[in-house]
């Protein structure tokens, strides 16, 4: 991987193995994914490369689908007539506690929030994102990783779940998600960060930070299970669009709790604000939607919300203002286990 010359793009696998495997809380600490999640300029970098030859990926045709993914913790090929011998066996999946479809509202609350952390995840990565087909309406094959066979409902995507409440919900959040990314050129860069001012005493171009708001430290990124996020200033970011016009845009910020316990954060100072008055406003979140059942602490469960403070207008009043940034608390503003903001 990392191989081909320039204007070639390539499926990062990588990418969807780490991702995978941070969501199901099996990576001993976050450095990997910080290189997925920025474009993986240690793949591409060489030779001219640009982002864009990362295809990030969750899933794929072949494979789990994105629903069994966080259902199922092996495949279940016996359909394809080989003995469940066909397909692979490596699938980074973790079932939520429970093998297949259940009927408990706890691991079904669990899968959902799992999925809008993935779908969220891909789209505001850096690189190409691809979404299969139907995995934005929680399309199942029933555990079948290689459905290549299958001509039949287990192949198809099943359009009326579109219509099916539990799943509007993720279908609506990826239309969104898909849209926030189109509306701003920070999210999709066209040159790698490099981690200095994009102007002289300005902001880097890539900050990584702690919930304390201050910067990662190299102990940091070995740490396991501790929240942390990342900003990108939008205005005079570094990429020009593909017309040579300025990419001004709002800025984008992360914040991530890999864990099952509610974080409190403090963002980082941004000049020209004053650190009493928010710079962002969350537009969007992977927090269990009102009316569903929160999934509550869960023995072993996967790492908890990725939240995302992406492009929005300031305002005051609300969530958004009881965040501070500079260094001070942010007094009455946790991110909850099982929410995410943008």
């Amino acid at each position: 991987m990392g191989n081909f010359p320039p204007l070639w793009t390539e499926w990062n696998d990588r990418y969807r193995d780490t991702v995978r495997d941070f969501w199901r809380g099996a990576m001993p600490d976050v450095r990997e994914l910080g290189d997925r999640l920025a474009g993986s300029s240690d793949l591409y970098r060489r030779g001219g490369r640009r982002p864009y030859a990362s295809v990030n990926f969750v899933t794929a045709h072949d494979g789990f689908t994105l629903r069994d993914l966080v259902s199922y913790n092996g495949k279940h090929n016996e359909a394809n007539g080989e003995d469940n011998r066909d397909g692979s066996n490596d699938n980074h999946s973790w079932n939520c506690g429970a093998e297949g479809g259940s009927g408990s509202a706890q691991v079904n609350a669990l899968r959902r929030r799992q999925l809008r952390n993935l779908a969220a995840t891909l789209l505001l990565s850096t690189g190409v994102p691809m979404l299969v087909a139907g995995d934005e309406m929680g399309r199942t094959q029933d555990g079948n990783n290689n459905a290549y066979c299958q001509d039949n409902p287990v192949g198809w995507v099943d359009w009326s779940l579109r219509e099916e409440p539990g799943w509007r919900s993720l279908l609506e959040l990826t239309a969104r998600l898909i849209r926030l990314r189109r509306e701003h050129p920070v999210l999709r860069q066209r040159a790698f960060f490099n981690g200095r001012p994009v102007h002289p005493g300005g902001l880097r171009d890539l900050t990584w930070f702690t919930a304390r708001g201050r910067e990662m430290t190299e102990a940091d990124w070995y740490a396991p299970g501790r929240p942390w996020g990342c900003s990108c200033p939008g205005r005079r970011c570094r990429s020009a669009t593909r017309w040579g016009a300025s990419s001004a845009t709002t800025a984008s910020c992360w914040c991530c709790t890999p864990t099952t316990a509610r974080s409190r954060f403090t963002l980082p100072a941004v000049p020209g604000h004053s650190p009493t008055r928010p710079w962002w406003t969350p537009p969007g979140r992977t927090r269990t939607p009102p009316g569903h059942p929160s999934p509550g602490r869960q023995p072993g469960s996967a790492p908890g919300p990725l939240a995302a403070a992406a492009p929005g207008p300031r305002r005051r009043g609300g969530r958004a203002a009881r965040l501070s940034a500079g260094g001070r608390p942010a007094p009455g503003m946790n991110f909850p286990a099982g929410g995410a903001y943008w």
